[in-house]
């Protein structure tokens, strides 16, 4: 009987993934065994958590997980089931509260998991042997990170990449203008492989195409340079906006900047900025968008006058959670200095647009009729990559 490991070497080179990797439910249970309990997942922003007690919970795998500003000003990750008996402590999506207190029977847990109160359990019962179980936690530029792994792999190396790039965007004076969440009928390979080709764009998102340009030489893998990238890089890397593309030696993440089309400076209809009040202090009008990725779970957009996060989240073989934020500067108020309509109209499009792709394309994997394609030597290296990354992750992790 074939298992994971089969169907991924089974998978020929530059092909798209065989059936069963999109479908196959001990396909997925791999999939949150090796890399999504083992890896580092984007979980929101420190600007949502802004007084102590504020918290957001999320879902990563099999793991409820709350995040939550303590007293002393720490943001920390803490599994989200009580000591006593296992009920979720925190089960609304976002919140504040002076301590987490559990539905069930009212343990009493402190802002950092200690365990303060529990009614009725006897003199023997120690009530510092019951604190919340914490999950790492690690924080760039406003990114927080979350690993439910034992032992997390070791963040500074994306870091140290990440962080020259997002920093000019001072992301610590932004705001959520608007959170989107949609849920995709659709494995977490295909969206991700959705996001990193725009092969489609052209007949799929005419809102995104008014400002958006695909870029081949930045989709992640070996290309000659062009000279109008090059010259564009050389503009922002003067002004103090690093551009030019860093790759993890692994793959599984990368940050470069790309012009947009002309004229264009940030995702609207017309192409001009929706916000007045800008994220950047360059002094260039045009930074074009600064764009970057972290497998598995996350890939975002920064413009001169707002940024994006996107963030997936795997909810079964066949459903993905996919959450947009749309950030902008902190003091911007709406109706003033900017239009939440005109903010949140191309990505919203966009998403929506992508979900169908996404669905039908779910529909079609699950067919026994199946047979994987070639991948385009042109247009679809990103999402190549993303396969290959994929593929040897799991290589090295299944014994």
């Amino acid at each position: 009987m074939k298992n994971t490991r089969d169907y991924i070497e089974s998978r020929r080179p530059r092909h798209a993934l065989t059936r069963e990797l999109y479908c196959d439910e001990q396909v997925y249970q791999d999939d949150l065994k090796y890399i999504w309990s083992r890896e580092w997942i984007f979980a929101g922003h420190t600007f949502e958590l802004e007084k102590p007690g504020s918290f957001f919970t999320l879902q990563i795998g099999d793991y409820p997980i709350v995040v939550v500003r303590g007293s002393d000003n720490k943001i920390r990750a803490l599994h989200n089931a009580c000591r006593h008996r296992g009920s979720k402590v925190c089960q609304q999506e976002k919140g504040k509260s002076a301590k987490l207190v559990c539905p069930y029977h009212r343990w009493t847990f402190e802002l950092d998991g200690r365990l303060l109160y529990a009614g009725n359990m006897g003199p023997e019962f120690n009530p510092q042997e019951h604190s919340l179980n914490a999950a790492h936690c690690e924080i760039v530029e406003t990114y927080i990170y979350v690993c439910v792994a034992d032992v997390a792999p070791d963040f500074e190396p994306f870091r140290q990449a990440v962080t020259p790039f997002i920093k000019p965007h001072y992301l610590d004076n932004c705001k959520v203008a608007f959170e989107s969440n949609l849920i995709e009928k659709g494995n977490w390979k295909l969206v991700f492989e959705n996001n990193r080709e725009c092969f489609h764009c052209d007949g799929a998102h005419p809102e995104l195409m008014n400002s958006f340009v695909e870029n081949l030489s930045v989709a992640g893998v070996a290309e000659e340079e062009n000279p109008g990238l090059t010259e564009f890089w050389d503009s922002c890397e003067n002004a103090g906006l690093p551009s030019r593309l860093v790759m993890d030696e692994g793959g599984q993440y990368r940050m470069t900047r790309i012009p947009l089309s002309e004229k264009a400076v940030s995702y609207t209809m017309d192409g001009q900025p929706a916000v007045t009040r800008r994220l950047d202090e360059s002094g260039l009008y045009d930074i074009g968008a600064l764009l970057y990725f972290n497998y598995p779970s996350t890939w975002n957009h920064f413009l001169g006058d707002h940024a994006l996060s996107f963030r997936i989240l795997p909810l079964g073989p066949n459903e993905t959670l996919v959450t947009t934020k749309w950030l902008v500067h902190k003091d911007a108020q709406e109706n003033i200095d900017y239009d939440l309509d005109r903010l949140t109209k191309v990505w919203l499009a966009t998403n929506s647009q992508d979900r169908d792709l996404v669905e039908g394309t779910q529909a079609g994997v699950s067919s026994p009729a199946y047979t994987p394609g070639p991948f385009s030597s042109v247009a679809e290296n990103g999402v190549c990559q993303f396969d290959d990354w994929y593929c040897e992750v799991m290589k090295r992790r299944i014994i």
